[in-house]
């Protein structure tokens, strides 16, 4: 009996091992929507727009094929949420004397833009009755990096404007992600801001220490060797100090984000080798992060608005108010592509929808009211990403 329970276990451990590869080629294969919508040059479509929407279809809005709450599904978009940050990260021109300039510029814009969306926000809230103006502001003045700076990468976005476009989201992505937990739970507000000073003095550290290599000619040996064996000595040491930076994200309830971003500007400081640049790009856009966007857009659950219309023009006013308020930046001479751009906001709303759900502060409907804009600000951002390539808004213009 022990003979036959032993391959009945091999069987069913067989099959749970076919079902694991079953579902991360569907996800591999939900992920090729993505190239599959930006390969007409017309369109100008970004990649994670199709990625978004096939993890949409196969998630809990469609046919429930893929479940976002599966731990391996989750993890694998961790990693690739992390990964994304620090290509992004690592893609901010932070040795270009310009960027001084755009700093200035980019932070007044994100204040501005946050004090416009505090007195839309409360106008919301007082106009459909609930308590959550601070909440409604935090989301109409973020900025999702990791939406829009892949969007400005695939596209090629470039020149002063873009320039002064990518510290404003920065600003903003960061600054909401820390004040998410005053507006929504303002009892761990104070855990957050020091987990977000923790991960920020430990990226730093890494700045130091790896600049002092690269001063000294160390990292250039290793690099050498690396190339000349073929080890990726690179690639294992960043994800190493990557990983780490994630591990005491999670450990002090902050986000990844802050953790791959803050390491990624750092690396851009020091100068991105152009091997190690190719091998992250290989890792991230072949394979983590289609796996993030599909992970995102199963984790949408946007049935919940069908019994509650009244959230659907909740959901509507939100991310029309996002944009209006991004918009608003025209008066002092932002491009109207880049604002509309800047207006996309994704990891916020859907931290502010899964946080709100487990400590029950919103209403039945009201997490997938915050979806919703969100996936208004997304559209918005698609179209503004055509917008901006028609109006020669490309790196090429740059040179």
């Amino acid at each position: 009996m022990s003979v036959f329970a032993n391959y009945a276990m091999v069987d069913r451990d067989a099959i749970l091992l076919a079902m694991t590869f079953q579902t991360l080629a569907l996800i591999g294969l939900a992920g090729l929507l993505g190239p599959l919508l930006a390969l007409p040059r017309r369109g100008n479509v970004p990649l994670v727009i199709g990625e978004l929407i096939a993890g949409i279809v196969l998630g809990s809005t469609g046919f429930r094929t893929l479940h976002a709450s599966n731990q391996v599904f989750t993890f694998l978009a961790d990693i690739g949420f992390a990964l994304i940050m620090f290509v992004a990260g690592s893609h901010v021109p932070a040795r270009d004397q310009r960027l001084r300039a755009a700093l200035k510029i980019g932070i007044l814009r994100a204040v501005a833009v946050g004090v416009l969306a505090a007195g839309a926000g409360f106008g919301v809230a007082s106009l459909f009755g609930t308590s959550h103006g601070a909440l409604y502001a935090v989301l109409m003045a973020s900025s999702s990096a990791a939406l829009i700076l892949p969007i400005v990468d695939s596209l090629g976005l470039g020149g002063p404007n873009v320039l002064e476009l990518l510290p404003q989201i920065a600003i903003a992505d960061a600054a909401c992600i820390v004040a998410l937990p005053l507006a929504i739970d303002p009892k761990h507000a104070g855990r957050a801001a020091l987990g977000a000073l923790a991960v920020i003095a430990a990226a730093a550290v890494f700045f130091v220490v790896l600049r002092h290599f690269e001063n000294n000619g160390t990292r250039k040996r290793v690099h050498d060797v690396s190339e000349q064996r073929s080890f990726a000595l690179e690639l294992r040491l960043n994800l190493v100090i990557l990983f780490a930076l994630a591990a005491l994200a999670v450990r002090t309830h902050v986000s990844i984000m802050l953790a791959g971003f803050s390491f990624g500007i750092a690396i851009a400081a020091i100068g991105e080798p152009r091997r190690l640049a190719k091998q992250l790009f290989a890792v991230t856009e072949g394979f983590f992060g289609p796996v993030f966007f599909v992970w995102l857009g199963a984790s949408l659950n946007l049935r919940d608005l069908g019994s509650h219309p009244k959230y659907i023009v909740l959901g509507l006013v939100l991310g029309l108010g996002a944009i209006v308020v991004h918009a608003l930046m025209r008066v002092v001479g932002a491009k109207l592509p880049l604002v509309l751009l800047a207006a996309a906001q994704l990891g916020v709303p859907v931290a502010a929808a899964t946080v709100g759900t487990q400590i029950g502060v919103l209403k039945s409907g009201e997490p997938a009211a915050l979806i919703l804009g969100a996936l208004v600000t997304i559209a918005a951002a698609t179209a503004a990403g055509g917008m901006a390539v028609r109006a020669g808004l490309v790196a090429k213009a740059d040179a």
